[in-house]
């Protein structure tokens, strides 16, 4: 199953609309960040075991999404502007989570598998994770990440005033392609209650 479906015509669509009038790949990537960061809304309930979801081009219909989608699109996007690109995974602890997000995650503190993307970008590799838009960044009071092409954009570890955000524990390296069915094997002993049951309304940080 292809996820990063580059050739789809929305997705073709998407990045053309977003990379309009940048002329240069690091341009194009700051471009393509800022608008899957903003016009796909995060939503760290909608983790699913459906793989429909996990195409880019879903992700682009369905308008929200968590992390792991969220690069997808972005790199998918991406590799439609021409630009190398290659999904990224790290683990991080949230120490934002609030109890009713971690009762639903099996008590775990860690988001397993959460995705960024690594550009090449004038002759290096830059990471940036569009996950958090701008409107869930002011109303939790969260450092909106801001990417420039030429510095890593990824998690603060700190929110505006002072709190712990979130930690990298551990790399898991890039891929090509999503690595589904490894993600899902390692994501249901902790998340199987997000995985088999319908999202609360509200919504909480996480990766």
């Amino acid at each position: 199953m292809t996820f990063v479906d580059t050739d789809h015509p929305e997705v073709v669509a998407f990045a053309a609309d977003a990379t309009a009038g940048a002329g240069t790949d690091r341009e194009k990537a700051v471009a393509l960040f800022y608008a899957v960061r903003d016009r796909i809304r995060y939503d760290p309930y909608k983790i699913s075991a459906d793989p429909e979801t996990y195409r880019a081009s879903a992700v682009l219909q369905a308008g929200v999404a968590y992390c792991i989608p969220k690069a997808v699109l972005l790199c998918a996007a991406a590799r439609a502007a021409g630009l190398n690109a290659r999904l990224g995974f790290a683990d991080v602890r949230n120490h934002l989570n609030t109890e009713k997000l971690r009762e639903r995650m099996g008590g775990a503190d860690v988001f397993m598998w959460h995705g960024y993307v690594e550009f090449d970008l004038d002759g290096r590799r830059v990471k940036a994770t569009p996950a958090f838009n701008i409107e869930l960044c002011e109303r939790f009071g969260v450092l909106p990440l801001d990417f420039d092409g030429e510095h890593d954009a990824l998690f603060h570890p700190y929110t505006a005033d002072g709190r712990a955000h979130m930690e990298y524990v551990r790399e898991r390296g890039t891929f090509d392609e999503l690595p589904f069915d490894q993600i899902m094997e390692d994501l249901a002993p902790a998340f199987s209650r997000m995985l088999d049951e319908p999202p609360p309304v509200d919504v909480a940080f996480s990766g």
